[in-house]
């Protein structure tokens, strides 16, 4: 029986606090050593990418015995390609990278195929469609995922992680349920009690693109009070979740405002039998 890790976090495309968060998340991930990570919001502005910057600092830090991380960047499409995206970090031997497009806001879902001590497995990172509560869209990009998942080797179990943008009671969320475990609940009986956000303030350019969305009619009006879960890391009933816990939620000690995102991680450890 072997183990593997993974680790999912949204690291906030707004990048008003970046040169102090990126230490945060540098030095929180590297004490959870995680074998796969799945990002979303990675900010590819300035010719590069945070997540590029993420698996330099990593590698740096690894001990002699660890293998490096590698990247694999997914962006957005159309007018948000050179704006924003997704990467998977692994240190395992990846055999193949696709990516599927999920047609709605730009948004996109990767899967990476990786080999561990002989058998090959599948992770999957994405960020659905954005909206509070139930929606047609998030629904379709979910059954567009799982369609996707069908036409991939059937003996390969599958993990899906990222941020889903539903609550644990939305149809999309518990369409996942029926295929796969959630990690988080099949460890602790529920899901966490929110995901997001963490107590780091809002930047003004955040607040005013909130503000403009609802006045727009595109949004509903912010509300500062809200949390909720809306992350998850979805394992295949063929695989066994050791561990989950929701990390990455440890503020900067001289500046408590700031956290590595605003949206907490989740660390699963997950045993193939």
């Amino acid at each position: 029986m072997t183990n593997f890790s993974v680790l999912t976090i949204n690291i906030l495309n707004d990048l008003t606090h970046w040169r102090k968060r990126r230490y945060l998340l540098a030095d929180q991930i590297s004490d959870l050593n995680p074998d796969l990570i799945a990002l979303q919001e990675v900010s590819l502005k300035g010719g590069s990418s945070n997540a590029h910057w993420l698996a330099q600092e990593l590698n740096q830090r690894k001990d002699e015995n660890d293998d490096v991380y590698n990247l694999y960047l997914c962006p957005r499409t159309g007018a948000k390609a050179h704006v924003e995206g997704l990467a998977i970090l692994s240190r395992l031997p990846v055999k193949r990278h696709e990516i599927l497009d999920l047609l709605t806001q730009n948004r996109v879902a990767q899967l990476v195929t990786f080999r561990l001590d002989g058998q090959v497995l599948m992770l999957v990172n994405g960020k659905f469609f954005w909206q509070p509560g139930v929606t047609p869209q998030r629904q379709a990009q979910v059954e567009l995922l799982l369609d996707w998942l069908d036409t991939q080797p059937a003996e390969m179990p599958v993990v899906v992680s990222g941020d889903f943008n539903g609550l644990p009671d939305t149809p999309a969320i518990e369409l996942m349920r029926t295929y796969f475990d959630s990690a988080y609940r099949a460890v602790h009986g529920d899901e966490p009690a929110y995901t997001a956000p963490t107590p780091m303030p809002v930047s003004n350019r955040v607040k005013l693109r909130g503000l403009l969305a609802w006045w727009l009619g595109k949004r509903p009006r912010p509300d500062p009070t809200w949390k909720g879960t809306l992350d998850y890391i979805f394992v295949d009933p063929r695989l066994h979740t050791e561990d989950c816990r929701r990390v990455l939620d440890r503020p900067d000690e001289n500046d408590p405002d700031i956290y590595p995102s605003d949206h907490y991680g989740l660390y699963a450890v997950i045993k193939v039998n």
